[in-house]
């Protein structure tokens, strides 16, 4: 395949593709058709690089994690299946993925970065102690995410990871509001009772 054109400011919205003339435009990047993939990247780049965006919140940085997540699809896009969710949130996915890597990834180098001085200062008991409780809730929130159906946790990564509202993660995942609502309401109580929290 060439290379990626740039990330367009506008663009078609996916809306106007529809579900099934984007899952049509999948299964033939899968086959190697380079026409369809544009196509794809037509329609979907101005709202995926408008997702990135909002979470890496660097315009260059965005560039670059929106192509990344364009090469994982046009790699990937034989294992997109209709019956487990719609085109475009099969893809909003994989960017928002990438996005979220990157933003680790980032602060993963700058931990790197002042580690030596982290080092060398004394830490508090209470601190290491706070520290090591986080990372074990962090874990169990992790371990009790995987209960979820994905249709639950992808609304829910947008929502609270991503940190966008109940109308954005409905638009995102090409959804009605109140269908977004619910997922995310079905997740968060499923969640709850995986993680054994009372109500």
């Amino acid at each position: 395949m060439t290379g990626i054109a740039p990330v367009p400011s506008g663009g078609s919205s996916p809306e106007g593709a529809g579900a099934p003339g984007l899952a049509d435009l999948f299964r033939r990047a899968a086959r190697g058709d380079e026409s369809a993939f544009t196509a794809l990247y037509d329609a979907t780049a101005a709202r995926v690089h408008g997702l990135v965006l909002r979470v890496v919140r660097d315009p260059a940085q965005a560039e670059e994690v929106t192509q990344e997540a364009y090469l994982e699809v046009w790699r990937t896009s034989s294992r997109f299946d209709p019956a487990r969710g719609s085109a475009l949130s099969w893809l909003m996915t994989i960017a928002h993925r990438r996005a979220v890597d990157r933003v680790r990834s980032a602060e993963a180098s700058h931990r790197r970065d002042t580690s030596y001085h982290d080092q060398s200062d004394s830490i508090p008991h209470d601190a290491t102690a706070e520290a090591a409780t986080t990372a074990l809730e962090a874990a169990r929130v992790r371990h009790a995410m995987q209960s979820l159906t994905e249709v639950q946790r992808e609304a829910l990564e947008l929502a609270y990871f991503g940190g966008y509202t109940h109308t954005e993660v409905a638009s995102m995942l090409d959804l009605p509001v109140g269908t977004a609502k619910t997922r995310i309401r079905d997740g968060l109580i499923r969640l709850r009772d995986a993680m054994g929290v009372n109500q």
